[in-house]
């Protein structure tokens, strides 16, 4: 990989890893179609750590209100009643909504490796993404906010999150589909959706850097891969501020037909180049 490739593929990274499009999916079709070879090891390190980039853009935009859950957590097991605290429940159910996916990732931790090599598989986890996001739109009745939300409602999002650890589905676009489901408004399903990212992308950043430390040429890689880090970050945070704003007035229909027309062309352009 290239210093210019780890920028573009940073920037658009942090573009689509919040938009309901599926940012591993767009990883792995830009260098398919552009032609670049990069090796099979090489992108998932860099794939995982571009989302360690997009969790630094979570931390700085929901920073204030992610410390007062932490306090609030906090107190309350010190005062040996965690649920007491608004904060400190929603803290709780975030934490219940990662544990689906972390659980599914590690034992499948392999063979999503290899789904990281297949456009294909892209292309038809794009067509599920869409999916998802048109049955979103069509059922729920779209009236709960975020501090409504309840355990089974956690557990849900979190059992849809274990979608995304498949590239081509959109970790996002699944999980704000499901809080939808459960009649939560856009927004603050989009808002819970980010806040519950921030473990499992933190899971998954430590579980690259050990990949990492474990190649041979780990200082080449870093200096390589250190532009397309903050070029995620910045785009990742524009991201998150432009679709909160957009979900507050606008439906999922735009990004459905974008997932299902990227897939049918991905599909295409592959049938044509066997």
């Amino acid at each position: 990989m290239t210093v210019i490739e780890s920028i573009i593929l940073g920037i658009i990274q942090g573009i689509t890893e919040f938009l309901p499009i599926s940012s591993s999916g767009h990883l792995v079709i830009v260098p398919y179609l552009l032609g670049w070879d990069i090796p099979d090891t090489e992108a998932f390190v860099f794939n995982v750590l571009v989302q360690v980039a997009s969790l630094f853009a979570v931390i700085f935009y929901f920073w204030s209100e992610l410390l007062e859950i932490g306090k609030e957590m906090w107190a309350g097991l010190l005062n040996k009643s965690p649920l007491n605290s608004e904060k400190s429940r929603l803290g709780w159910l975030l934490i219940l909504a990662t544990i689906p996916a972390g659980l599914i990732g590690f034992i499948l931790r392999s063979l999503v490796k290899q789904a990281f090599a297949s456009p294909i598989i892209v292309a038809f986890s794009l067509l599920l993404t869409a999916g998802l996001l048109l049955l979103a739109e069509v059922s729920g009745k779209r009236t709960k906010r975020i501090n409504q939300i309840d355990w089974w409602d956690s557990l849900w999002i979190g059992l849809f999150q274990v979608l995304a650890v498949f590239p081509g589905v959109s970790r996002s676009g699944a999980t704000i589909s499901a809080g939808m489901m459960r009649d939560l408004k856009r927004p603050e399903s989009a808002r819970f959706a980010f806040l519950m990212s921030v473990p499992i992308m933190l899971a998954a950043g430590l579980s690259a850097t050990y990949d990492l430390i474990q190649l041979p040429n780990i200082l080449d890689l870093i200096l390589t891969f250190l532009p397309g880090f903050i070029s995620s970050a910045i785009a990742g945070y524009i991201s998150i501020r432009w679709l909160l704003k957009y979900l507050a007035k606008n439906p999922l229909i735009f990004f459905a037909l974008y997932c299902a027309a990227l897939s049918i062309f991905i599909i295409v352009f592959y049938l044509i180049n066997i």
